[in-house]
């Protein structure tokens, strides 16, 4: 069993003591941006973004500097999310910046954790890392993370093939440290429901989806109004990680039954934005995609959480 650490069971505690309700605005890749940031952590959330979601690091250079001045030590703390896969060209460059802006939590995914974890560490952050498997909870510990994000069946676009319940008892048999789980949260009932699994935080990604502060355009934001749960499908063939894609974006790409039964290379070695990647015309949204049906700001979802959590 890994034992958590008296340093960052304080850290945990001082966070959850800045927060309205213990939930996480998950980053979502080129969803969440530097408003649905600011919004969530002035809202009582925590706030969190892809460092890739930035077109180039000229404009992540900006995003971190309107982040970091808008966000006071009244508001909840801010995360960011790094791509650590050995394919990803901008990854030296993003540590140089996490180094300079500090957030008091780094998320890793799709790659190990221990890329990051001296730099984090050095200026006393927290290292998360964002797994959806026992196997791989076990190998991101064994490197050195602090904390883990448990990715359950039912998430968007980068989900997991196990249900929550049992994926979190079985993790809670060898690490007692902090978890973050996602997965088809989107209610204040839905937090409480993991905080009796003995979870510290929730992660809501498609709740914000459509949010006023979301980068994504008005075809994306109605789509994600008109779906349900059973015009998603999963599959690999889009990014190379299982992901739950809107079935009405599918059929407009062209992509037959046949083609999402591939499994696609994950390569992040060039643009993340070209249009020509598969992703700018393919959408996701997890499974709680039918609780999202009219426009909203990140205050208007916070404050129907914070409502469903207290009754």
């Amino acid at each position: 069993m890994t034992k958590m650490t008296s340093s960052t069971s304080e850290r945990i505690g001082s966070i959850k003591s800045r927060l309205h309700l213990p939930a996480i605005c998950a980053p979502m890749f080129l969803v969440t941006g530097p408003d649905m940031v600011i919004s969530a952590c002035k809202s009582g959330v925590l706030g969190t973004f892809p460092a890739t979601n930035a077109r180039t690091e000229e404009q992540l250079v900006s995003w971190l500097d309107q982040i970091s001045t808008s966000i006071t030590k009244a508001d909840a703390p801010w995360a960011l999310n790094m791509i650590t896969h050995n394919s990803y060209g901008r990854f030296d460059s993003e540590l140089d910046l996490v180094r300079q802006y500090r957030p008091e939590l780094v998320i890793t995914a799709l790659g190990g954790p221990h890329r990051v974890t001296d730099v984090v560490h050095g200026y006393g952050g927290l290292v998360f890392a964002d797994v959806n498997s026992p196997k791989f909870a076990r190998k991101a510990i064994e490197k050195g993370a602090d904390g883990l994000v448990l990715i359950c069946a039912g998430a968007g676009g980068h989900t997991g093939e196990y249900a929550m319940i049992p994926f979190v008892e079985e993790v809670r048999t060898f690490f007692d440290g902090p978890i973050i789980v996602g997965g088809g949260i989107g209610t204040g009932r839905g937090i409480k429901a993991v905080e009796a699994l003995g979870v510290d935080f929730a992660y809501l990604g498609t709740r914000f989806l459509a949010c006023q502060e979301s980068l994504i355009n008005d075809e994306y934001r109605q789509m994600v109004w008109d779906s349900k749960m059973e015009d998603l499908i999963a599959s690999r063939a889009i990014t190379g990680a299982l992901g739950n894609w809107m079935r009405a974006s599918v059929e407009a790409a062209g992509l037959t039954e046949e083609a999402m039964k591939a499994v696609a290379k994950i390569d992040f070695s060039q643009d993340m934005h070209a249009g020509t990647k598969a992703w700018k015309h393919v959408w996701s949204a997890g499974q709680g995609v039918g609780l999202v049906n009219a426009p909203e700001t990140v205050a208007d979802v916070v404050e129907t959480l914070v409502r469903q959590y207290s009754t």
